[in-house]
């Protein structure tokens, strides 16, 4: 892959970083492409890449086939060997998908716990020139002060995956090499293979976009950690926290960054103008642990404009960066070219884009109805009085005579129930310790394949009825409520998810549509019922949306929900397309117990009507 690099003979550490993060495991520059990727990325409208400080001097090295460089204010680079080994030869890439489960984010926080241990003892040695690491220090500390309540709320989890992932790396290779240094760097490299790489904060940076566009969410509160969903003008406050886990101008940065990468600029201009301003209000300032720069968010916010139209806004931005950075020349050309194009655009002709529009999402043809849904967050807008909707106690089985189950009818067509507390507080934690350590990121069908996909978002593991008596009592209780038979062959295993930042399950149907689906090389037929057990709750969304039957269910702790997937003549129920709304706040748990076909004969015949 091209990258290009700015228009300047030299690059700092800091677009190193940013070079790593475009892609590369071990950073690297081909020392003969460089001057080539250098005049063929010198032009106007180049990718913008962070700018050099005009009073730091920067100094070269060449070690076997690759340039290393270093920018000091004054003199050669004390630490840049080690530096250079520290990026070169101790990086070791995840699996990048910590984002994607609640449980692994918790991991992470017990694993920044340990890097604030050793950087404590670094300050109690050095304070006297570690202003801006007690700085730091602080910021971190404090945060953690409100971790045990504060680690759902997606604004934190977001930080806490940046700061791991760039943040301590920032600071680390900050510092000067000395005894002392090597105990806080051998404690940070220790916990390295734990640590979240770059594909987890782009997650964890989508599943706030995510969460920005389906419950409408106001940008500047998301940035301020408070959740604000309308019209600019009409804000409603859905949560507001006690401790707030507001975002740096950094933070903003970054993800402005990633929606620009993947040309997104409906989510990249509202994230970097609050970035632009956060950097303003903070100008004169430089935090070790930063990636970008005033500069830097005012480069990509212009060249945003450009490409959706708005060149009027982009030459006052690339005017505005001019001034901090008035030897950067292609800056210079990006304002003569968009001076040309305005001066060639007739008198009285508007050169302003129309409004954004979010990109299009080729897959999903109910977004609409879809988040229309989930932004109910569980509440029912309508419900007329139905005498069908009744609660109930279920006692048909001979398993539940002296313990029924508590039945509610939340929909007679399609058919679904939800069975209230049908485990317990122990049963639903058994479950959850069962399978924290097979968590591995959920996967969909793809053809005859299965495949992680954007639109599932979660951690998922298979628990067998002989993993401990809980999950085989289950499979019993199952069966009884449904009438079908729950232990395999005739269903799958136990499945138990966690979702992550923003995570979510698009809507899809659990039965297969297709002959080729993975589903039938089990031999045991389709899909016919799905049950479902929430085994934890939520403080915001994660509701089951259910599309055509045009309702949803909240996340109920220990509750159940039962539907089924395919009409009595085998032929896949349309009405059930459901989708798991994003998670705005909270760590979501489910159980799946998928039922198939055969060998239901008898307990589920064939009806005289096709539409039953």
């Amino acid at each position: 892959m091209l990258l290009s690099v700015p228009p300047l003979s030299v690059v700092s550490p800091r677009i190193i970083r940013l070079l790593k993060a475009a892609g590369a495991a071990k950073t690297t520059i081909p020392g003969d492409s460089l001057a080539a990727h250098t005049r063929l990325h010198n032009s106007a409208h180049s990718y913008p890449l962070s700018h050099h400080r005009s009073s730091q001097r920067h100094h070269s090295a060449i070690v076997g086939d690759f340039l290393v460089f270093c920018t000091s204010s004054s003199g050669m680079c004390p630490g840049v060997w080690i530096v250079l080994f520290f990026y070169l030869g101790h990086i070791e890439v995840t699996s990048g998908d910590i984002y994607s489960s609640m449980l692994t984010i918790q991991q992470a926080l017990d694993t920044e716990k340990v890097l604030i241990e050793h950087l404590g003892a670094y300050l109690e040695e050095e304070t006297y020139r570690l202003n801006d690491l007690h700085r730091f220090y602080n910021k971190v500390s404090a945060l953690h002060r409100i971790a045990d309540t504060s680690v759902s709320d997606p604004i934190f989890a977001y930080t806490l995956l940046k700061r791991l992932q760039s943040e301590w790396m920032n600071v680390v290779d900050s510092l000067e090499n000395n005894d002392n240094l090597r105990v806080l760097k051998d404690g940070y490299k220790k916990v390295e293979k734990n640590l979240p790489v770059l594909e987890d904060v782009e997650g964890a940076a989508k599943g706030l976009m995510r969460l920005q566009d389906v419950y409408s969410l106001n940008v500047k509160g998301l940035t301020q950690g408070v959740f604000q969903s309308g019209r600019s003008s009409q804000l409603g406050v859905l949560y507001k926290p006690d401790q707030v886990s507001s975002m740096s101008a950094d933070d903003c940065f970054h993800i402005g960054k990633i929606a620009y990468d993947m040309q997104d600029f409906y989510h990249s201009i509202p994230w970097l103008e609050e970035a632009v301003s956060k950097f303003q209000d903070s100008y004169g300032r430089w935090f070790t642990e930063d990636q970008g720069s005033l500069q830097d968010a005012l480069d990509y916010l212009a060249f945003s404009y450009y490409k959706t139209g708005n060149v009027s806004r982009a030459l006052d931005l690339s005017r505005e960066c001019l001034l901090y950075d008035p030897y950067n020349m292609r800056l210079a050309l990006n304002v003569a070219k968009y001076e040309k194009i305005l001066d060639e655009t007739p008198a009285g002709e508007d050169v302003l884009a129309p409004n954004l529009l979010r990109p299009n999402v080729t897959h999903l043809r109910t977004r609409d109805l879809y988040e229309g849904l989930c932004r109910t967050l569980g509440s029912q807008t309508f419900r007329y009085e139905d005498p069908r909707l009744k609660c109930s106690y279920d006692a048909n089985s001979p398993y539940l005579v002296l313990q029924p189950l508590k039945k509610e009818v939340v929909n007679t067509t399609p058919y679904i129930v939800l069975y209230h507390d049908f485990v317990s507080d122990y049963e639903a934690k058994k479950i959850k310790e069962l399978a924290a350590p097979w968590l591995q990121r959920s996967v969909v069908a793809s053809g005859m394949q299965q495949a992680q996909a954007e639109y599932r978002i979660s951690k998922s593991a298979w628990l067998k009825d002989t993993a401990d008596p809980v999950t085989r009592n289950l499979d019993t209780r199952i069966a009884a409520a449904t009438g079908l038979h729950a232990k395999a062959p005739y269903a799958e295993y136990l499945q138990v998810v966690n979702y992550g930042i923003g995570g979510h399950y698009e809507p899809h149907f659990d039965h297969a549509t297709s002959r080729k689906s993975p589903l039938y090389r089990t031999n045991a037929g389709n899909r016919i019922a799905t049950f479902m057990i929430y085994l934890s709750s939520v403080d915001l969304g994660g509701a089951t949306a259910f599309i055509y039957a045009n309702f949803t269910t909240p996340v109920v702790k220990n509750a159940a929900v039962f539907w089924w997937n395919l009409h009595r003549n085998g032929e896949g129920n349309e009405d059930m397309l459901h989708a798991g709304c994003p998670v705005l706040l909270g760590s979501k748990w489910v159980a799946n117990k998928w039922i198939h076909e055969y060998g239901q004969e008898f307990n589920r015949p064939c009806g005289l009507n096709p539409g039953e």
